[in-house]
């Protein structure tokens, strides 16, 4: 049943299996195009023909036809899915067989109409009318004059009649009916090359291909050739048959009189169709492909996975928009950087085009040996020559990062791990570029097999050939300034607050800000930390003693010399480290200084003011320059919102835009912040000082610790902020030795354990102290910093549950009994560093939950059974 009136619709067979398909796919057409006109526009193509062998002939061929055309216009999608949208879309056909059926239908679906086809001779009220088709055609002529028709005949001399009402003509004996109709299709529907013509002598100007040639095309063709074409709604009707509906429906409402001239109208058609093309890929990932370039802000080369921290990207790409965030602040846009993805697959291909695996998972071969050998393989030809289309296109910096399968998981975040390169891509020959950016993938790769990887694999109970690397080359967000590329801001913010102060509640949030390139964040280097529910109330800016001395004072920028780039283990070669005194001088930098006023010792929210720059963002926190805290909070309540879980999210906030635009806040990645959440409360209750090593007020971890006999711990009478690296060196041996031990430890020392400053704290790698249990931050009188701050370093403490103390004895924040360590024999002894190891082991206790409450103890051995029996 095809729902005719006599409710059987009759085919015939002549032997072409074609026309089950051809049933079926009108059949669907006429069950779905209700729905699908009225939610989204779809066009419908109206079939008149009364003749059984003739419609069942001739509807496999207008299928066929239908779909090659909509196959080659679907390559314009960006990526599967929307190809798969645009297949979905194309024009339905709807059969009539009779004069009145044909109005019914056109009545119907006027305005998505997109061409009839017509024999001439079929029944009109009852009754064979071999001029049916001509009325038809008048009647339609009223109220649209330039529907495209066809009609169609056995009488060759019908032709002359068609041509009268401005309608196409094919004979139906025609051995060339198949192409006749395929050309009718392409050039009168709208489904082929658009061709722009001149009015009158119809000469062809010029033609586009796709939507971003009509872009370009539009800024060149001759006045007459616009008017033309923009009065007959020719470029509506080219942009329904591409399934464009949502433009074209735009484009339709408007009229040339609308516009005070030519040149107004083509540039709205031009902002037009860019501005659509943009917003339709934001969102996706879209197939790498030059022709979208200009268009895409997120693609992949390669069918592989994107790997953990690019699908973190896509993630934020997609809700961005789908949460409609971008513009949600008139100030501020939100978007991420132009971003391009070399997929696992690539990585695969190369590691077995170039037989890497073997020297890459030997334990007898160096990193500086593996990047050699890495650097010297060659990438696949076909990677390369999109990499050559993207260098062409792109001459900003460029960050290109690690995105293994690991990475950025809910249970193992892998963070900070494998390498990142920036290369500033500003080169005059394309060749050097492109050689810098192919060793810099190939240096990410290499990462993936380092010491220091493959100890960090090992810890998480996973296996290093399973690990799979996906490359992210990013636009690098900032702006140069006097041969230093770097943001204005960059950040870090995490849903949930472990160490509230004052009025801050954990769920309201916690965010930390650095002027440059966000490495002075992420390794914990100094930055400005605030809750965004209480941007006013900054503790490092209690007072002006404080601001100047515990702000940030130096910061990250990219070199952007020509041969500042050489892809070493030591990704941050490039990088320069500059005085924010240098920051001060840019006027685009004003919003995140204050001025230190000696004289009357005070701070000035006026970076113009002469004098020491003190990095305190008030402007922007306190006088709401910007609304950066609320947008903070805003991504934080999304982000874990999708994520169902707490997040960490990145970022870097460029001010240097024109006066009166917005910034431009880049929303560089999110994470989960893996914790256990199914935690009680671990009830320390009273603790007498005497029977503890540490206590500590503030603490991260909630559990409880047995079995621990070996304490690690920094000599405070003999420590020496100059020698930190050599200290992270002595732990790192030990670590060592007691992960081959299988013994885990506590580990106990002053200032922050792995900042990237050695004047802040004792710079150890995660892989240098990941078999420690416990961490202790000891602040020493004279050297007192606020507690571990990094992205990196605070991920692996959650998501491996170790135990993060912090403990501040000169001030009475908790206590720490040195003198009971120094008492014990020492297994190893330095001038920095005792290792003790207890005859029984110590229990440790740390209770998170109650903040009004001791947040942890490490107990002394000799009263572990008194506290156990306790509690029991």
């Amino acid at each position: 049943s095809m729902g005719s009136d006599h409710g059987i619709q009759v085919f015939a067979w002549l032997g072409n299996a074609a026309i089950l398909l051809a049933l079926v796919k009108l059949l669907e057409d006429r069950m779905n195009v209700d729905y699908d006109v009225s939610t989204v526009g779809v066009q419908t193509i109206i079939l008149v023909e009364d003749s059984v062998r003739y419609y069942s002939a001739f509807l496999p061929l207008i299928y066929r036809a239908l779909i090659e055309q909509t196959l080659e216009i679907i390559e314009e999608g960006l990526n599967d899915h929307q190809r798969t949208m645009r297949m979905r879309g194309r024009p339905k056909i709807l059969l009539a067989h009779s004069y009145e059926d044909a109005l019914s239908l056109y009545d119907t679906y006027k305005k998505n109409v997109l061409g009839i086809i017509s024999d001439i001779a079929f029944y009109r009220e009852g009754q064979l009318d071999p001029t049916a088709g001509l009325a038809l055609i008048d009647y339609l002529r009223e109220t649209d004059p330039d529907l495209p028709v066809l009609l169609q005949s056995s009488e060759p001399d019908a032709v002359h009649e068609a041509m009268d009402r401005n309608a196409a003509f094919a004979q139906k004996q025609s051995k060339t009916l198949l192409y006749e109709l395929r050309d009718f299709i392409s050039l009168n529907l709208g489904f082929g090359d658009f061709i722009f013509r001149l009015p009158g002598t119809f000469e062809q100007v010029a033609e586009a291909t796709d939507l971003a040639e009509m872009q370009q095309k539009l800024a060149t063709i001759p006045d007459a050739s616009l008017e033309y074409h923009a009065t007959n709604h020719h470029i509506s009707r080219w942009l329904k048959a591409r399934a464009l509906f949502s433009l074209a429906e735009v484009f339709m409402g408007k009229r040339f009189n609308d516009f005070e001239n030519i040149n107004a109208l083509r540039q709205y058609l031009i902002n037009t169709i860019k501005s659509y093309r943009i917003h339709a890929a934001r969102g996706t990932i879209a197939t790498f492909h030059r022709r979208w370039l200009d268009q895409a802000v997120f693609q992949r080369i390669g069918s592989g996975s994107l790997g953990g921290k690019a699908r973190g990207i896509a993630f934020i790409n997609s809700f961005l928009k789908r949460r409609q965030i971008m513009f949600h602040y008139d100030d501020v846009v939100v978007q991420i950087p132009k971003t391009v993805v070399l997929t696992t697959e690539v990585f695969e291909r190369f590691m077995e085009q170039n037989q890497l695996y073997d020297m890459a998972l030997s334990d007898d071969v160096t990193d500086g040996q593996i990047l050699r050998r890495f650097l010297s393989a060659e990438l696949p030809e076909d990677v390369v020559s999109d990499l050559v289309v993207l260098i062409k296109a792109i001459r900003q910096p460029l960050a290109v990062r690690s995105s293994s399968l690991l990475e950025d998981s809910h249970y193992q975040p892998f963070a900070g791990v494998y390498g990142t390169y920036f290369i500033p891509n500003n080169h005059p020959s394309k060749s050097v570029r492109l050689r810098e950016l192919l060793d810099a993938i190939r240096g990410v790769y290499a990462s993936t097999f380092y010491e220091e990887s493959k100890r960090y694999v090992l810890a998480t109970h996973n296996v290093i050939d399973q690990e799979k690397m996906a490359v992210i080359v990013q636009e690098v967000a900032g702006t140069a300034y006097n041969g230093a590329y770097y943001p204005q801001i960059s950040g870090v913010a995490r849903s949930v607050n472990y160490y509230p102060i004052g009025r801050e509640r954990p769920e309201q949030g916690v965010a930390n800000l650095a002027v440059g390139l966000g490495k002075t964040v992420v390794d914990g280097g100094v930055s400005l930390r605030f809750s965004p529910a209480h941007p006013k109330k900054v503790l490092q800016l209690y007072d002006v003693d404080s601001a100047l001395k515990s702000t940030q004072r130096r910061f990250y920028a990219l070199d952007l010399k020509y041969d500042s780039f050489e892809a070493t283990p030591d990704q941050s070669a490039n990088l320069l480290e500059l005085d924010v005194e240098v920051a001060g001088k840019e006027r685009a930098n004003r919003a995140v200084f204050s001025t230190f006023d000696r004289q009357n010792h005070r701070l000035r929210d006026d970076a113009r003011a002469q004098g020491r720059r003190v990095v305190t963002f008030s402007p922007i926190l306190k006088h709401k320059l910007l609304p950066l805290p609320k947008l903070i909070s805003l991504l934080l309540d999304v982000g874990s919102d999708e994520m169902n879980v707490e997040v960490e999210i990145e970022f870097a906030v460029d001010l240097d835009v024109p006066d009166g635009g917005p910034a431009i806040f880049h929303f560089l990645q999110i994470r989960p912040i893996v914790e256990d959440l199914e935690v009680d409360s671990v009830g320390i209750g009273e603790v007498d000082p005497k029977t503890a090593v540490v206590t500590a007020n503030t603490a991260l971890g909630n559990g409880i610790h047995k079995g621990l006999c070996d304490v690690v711990y920094v000599k405070p009478d003999s420590f020496d902020r100059a020698a930190t690296p050599r200290i992270a060196a002595l732990v790192a041996s030990i670590n060592a030795k007691l992960t081959n031990e299988g013994r885990r430890y506590i580990l106990i020392g002053p200032g922050r354990w792995g900042s990237s400053d050695p004047w802040l704290g004792i710079p150890v790698k995660w892989a240098n102290i990941n078999n420690a249990a416990v961490i202790v931050e000891a602040s020493l009188g004279d050297f007192r910093v606020e507690a571990s701050q990094g992205s990196h370093f605070f991920q692996n403490i959650t998501s491996f549950q170790v135990a993060y103390l912090t403990v501040e004895p000169s001030v009475g924040d908790g206590t720490y009994d040195v003198e009971f360590l120094d008492q014990q024999p020492a297994l190893y002894e330095d001038e920095f560093l005792r290792h003790v190891r207890f005859d029984c082991p110590s229990l440790v206790k740390v209770d998170c939950q109650h903040s009004e409450a001791l947040g942890a103890v490490i107990f002394k051995p000799e009263y572990v059974p008194a506290v156990e029996l306790f509690a029991k």
